[in-house]
This record gives C-alpha cells, sequence and structure tokens, in this order.
C-alpha cells in the first residue's frame, strides 16, 4: 500500500532522528539509504562482471522471418520465445553480494560503465536488499513515467529552464546527477529484465529468471509472453502497435529472446550482440 508524500516525509524524518540517536540501528537496507549520499565530483569507471551487450534490430516482418529461419538452422530441438516490451530509458546494471546491493552502473560501452550507485537507490523499486542471500548481477531499465516527466518538465517551464526532449533524455540526466538528492526528486522508475551467473541457481530459461527475479523482490515487466511460433511472435507486436498509448511509459520496440539458455549458449554471440535475440 501507497501513503501520501506529506506522509512518507514524515516517516522518513522520524526514522532519520532516530538512526541519528541510536546509530546501531541503521542497516544497509533501511529506507534513509535511498534518500542520497553526499555530493559527487565524479563518477568512477567500473567493469561489469559480465558484457553488456546491444541487440540487433528488427525492422520489418521479413526481418523477423529472416532471424527465426537462423534460429531454426543453428538449433534442432524445438524452442520458444520470450517477448518483451523494451522500455525506453537507461541501462543499468545492479550488483548484489549476499543479498545486498552493493553497486549500480551504467551499461557504458557494455565492458566499463559509471559507478551512480547513490543515485540508483533513489528509486524506491530497487530493492537495498533482496529476499534470499544471492551474490549476483541483475540487469534493468531505470526510466521516468509519463506522469513523472510532464510534471518535470512543468517545473522546469515554471522556472524558465529548457526542458527536456523526452522522458529518456530526462531519466539519463537525473540518473547522472552528482548530487543524489536531484535524482531522489525525479521519481524515477525500473523494471528488471535479466540476471548473470544463474548457474548455481538450477534455472533453465528467461522465463524462469525473470519468475525468480519477481519473486527475489524485483519489479519485472508483467506484459512478456511467451511464443512458440514467429507468427505468435508477430501477433505479439502487432497487439501492440494499438495498445502502446495506454501504457504509463514510454517503449521504443519489443525485444524477442530464445528462451531456453541451453539453446541461447549454443546460439552464441557476435562481438557486438546475442544470436539468440
Amino acid at each position: 500500500p501507497s501513503v501520501p508524500d506529506a506522509e512518507y516525509d514524515k516517516l522518513m524524518n522520524e526514522l532519520i532522528e532516530i538512526e541519528e540517536s541510536f546509530p546501531e540501528l541503521k542497516t544497509a537496507d533501511s529506507p534513509t539509504q535511498r534518500i542520497g549520499g553526499q555530493v559527487l565530483d565524479a563518477f568512477e569507471k567500473v567493469q561489469h562482471q559480465t558484457s553488456m551487450l546491444s541487440l540487433g534490430n528488427a525492422f520489418n516482418e521479413e526481418d523477423l522471418r529472416d532471424f527465426d529461419r537462423r534460429v531454426r538452422q543453428a538449433v534442432e530441438d524445438e524452442f520458444s520465445y520470450v517477448c518483451e516490451l523494451k522500455i525506453d530509458g537507461l541501462a543499468v546494471s545492479l550488483r548484489y553480494e549476499d543479498g545486498y546491493l552493493v553497486l549500480g552502473a551504467t551499461r557504458g560501452d557494455g565492458t566499463t560503465g559509471e559507478n551512480i550507485t547513490e543515485n540508483l537507490k533513489t528509486i524506491r523499486s530497487i530493492p537495498l536488499r533482496i529476499k534470499e542471500p544471492l551474490s549476483m548481477e541483475v540487469r534493468g531499465e531505470a526510466f521516468m513515467p509519463r506522469k513523472s516527466f510532464e510534471a518535470l518538465n512543468e517545473a522546469k517551464m515554471e522556472r524558465d529552464e529548457v526542458p527536456f526532449a523526452n522522458p529518456r533524455n530526462a531519466a539519463a540526466g537525473s540518473l547522472r546527477q552528482l548530487d543524489p538528492k536531484i535524482a531522489a526528486k525525479r521519481n524515477l522508475d525500473i523494471f528488471v529484465y535479466a540476471m548473470t551467473d544463474t548457474g548455481e541457481l538450477e534455472i533453465d530459461s528467461h522465463s524462469e529468471s525473470l519468475n525468480l527475479l519477481d519473486d527475489l523482490g524485483f519489479k519485472t515487466n508483467k506484459e512478456r509472453q511467451t511464443c512458440e511460433t514467429i507468427d505468435d511472435v508477430i501477433a505479439y507486436i502487432e497487439s501492440w502497435q494499438t495498445k502502446r498509448p495506454e501504457l504509463s511509459y514510454d517503449i521504443d520496440g519489443i525485444v524477442i529472446k530464445v528462451d531456453s539458455f541451453d539453446q541461447q549458449a549454443e546460439l552464441g554471440t557476435t562481438a557486438k550482440s546475442p544470436r539468440w535475440a
């Protein structure tokens, strides 16, 4: 359940006072850890444990069917696809150790990103501690909902400031603020869409990993769908041509992935992108 902002701020101030009086009560996953740390001089560079690859593009039905043919030529067994909305935001990586968030970074060049942990902590839908003491990296798309974007631009124009061109630019600009308190006021959100180091978790597919992310307390996008054929994929894509305006956030396409991790490994990757997506 949600509470009004004024009530939330009152409770937060009370918690801050308690933790200042009794420092031993402060925990790593306390809500006070979200309100923004000290102002940074610059963002340090950090290396991702697993590269964040870009995705190939399909611009029409013929491209999709060509992709499907390539997959069928490479994979002998039956397979299925998972279709997901491609959120128009900023790709980020979240690293957890023993269940606690220890690092958040931008995608950067895919190998090295910038440490924006303090800014990402201000996003309430990012758990500071997950429900199991796991060590792993997860990937997500941080974004600004349309209502937050409209309110931010309205406030900017009232101050005679240049408004942001679109929600994606607003999200990216917010997460690259050296003062986390500014990011905390921007009402950002996130959908987590992947996890790394899945071997010890005994999950066999992308769809299973998304369900596990839900169970661990992450926010995933529920508009995903498993498709058995490329015709099902095309039908899913076409359905969003009309439903897209109903969303409270921007998307810039659909992501299609082979579901099975074994088959993903069989298909492999190029230097820039996976062959299974």
